[in-house]
């Protein structure tokens, strides 16, 4: 991979993470009908805790660990647990097409909250693909039906905001700070603090779900890293709308495992929050290369 361009590296990077954020969610979905959300976030923490330790021993010196931007760290923290535990008291509701169509707005949201808060211009075609996205999360919530008032809905898009504040605050850590710290403290604070909120409710692991939980662990490690990674070298305008290709893994996860496949609504929704992604990407790459011919032909 070493001659393609940072931005390519990080857009496959990004692909790479959806990937194992879907078998994670495959994973914690299988976990969510034993357990208490708070308790799933806190397992999928601490299964991936001891990888993400070896990773930092093999990649920094551990005396750099403690020399962050803690207030962010912490917010980042927080914003991670609350993302994952109404994830998991979503999921337990709604199928995993379902669950990303309508988490499919944190990219539209990322993108319009780069502009005030990392200064990333945004021009009329973000603000079109944003009001696009929206029309089709509003038709995946099917407006005047159940979904519209159900608690796993609802939960899902709490999620995607927390997860799009998540983005932000990484964006903004590592412009100081390596990949290896915004990994470990990610980790931490979501096994430690989920743990602590899921202690009085904690229901024994039974035997049967240690592959999941291993699963769970594995696949979220390798995604944390990943996504790290895409939004530390590519432009959040440029990778955030990649996300969109977990549409194509949660159709074949609830087919593969569950024997659901998706209804008209959600494939409806999903396909225009998609095509507003792809038109994002589409004027980015314009934009890119009227930039580049310019600074050739001052």
């Amino acid at each position: 991979m070493s001659g393609l361009s940072p931005s390519f590296r990080a857009i496959l990077a990004m692909l790479a993470a959806v990937g194992c954020f879907s078998l994670m969610d495959a994973a914690l979905k299988g976990l969510t009908g034993s357990y208490p959300p708070l308790q799933v976030a806190a397992l999928r923490g601490l299964a991936a805790f001891p990888l993400v330790c070896a990773y930092i021993a093999w990649q920094v010196p551990l005396r750099t660990l403690v020399q962050v931007r803690w207030p962010m760290h912490l917010l980042r923290g927080v914003l991670n647990v609350g993302m994952l535990c109404s994830f998991s008291l979503g999921i337990g509701h709604l199928a995993i097409a379902e669950a990303y169509t309508l988490f499919f707005i944190s990219p539209l949201v990322v993108t319009a909250l780069a502009v005030p808060l990392l200064k990333e211009p945004a021009r009329r075609a973000h603000w079109i693909a944003i009001g696009i996205g929206l029309c089709g999360v509003l038709i995946a919530m099917r407006p005047g039906g159940d979904s519209m008032v159900s608690w796993g809905a609802l939960a899902i898009l709490v999620s995607s905001l927390c997860y799009s504040g998540t983005v932000l605050t990484a964006r903004i850590i590592t412009r100081t700070e390596g990949t290896a710290s915004v990994v470990f403290w990610t980790t931490f604070f979501m096994a430690a603090g989920a743990s602590a909120l899921a202690l009085p409710d904690w229901q024994p692991v039974q035997t049967i779900h240690w592959p999941l939980i291993a699963m769970m662990g594995i696949t979220g490690f390798g995604g944390t890293v990943a996504i790290t990674y895409a939004f530390k070298h590519g432009k959040t305008a440029s990778v955030a709308p990649f996300e969109y290709s977990a549409l194509a893994w949660a159709i074949a996860i609830d087919y593969l495992i569950w024997n659901t496949t998706p209804d008209a609504y959600t494939l409806v929704g999903g396909c225009i929050v998609i095509l507003s992604g792809l038109y994002l990407i589409r004027d980015e790459r314009g934009q890119a290369a009227e930039a580049a011919k310019l600074a050739q032909h001052p």
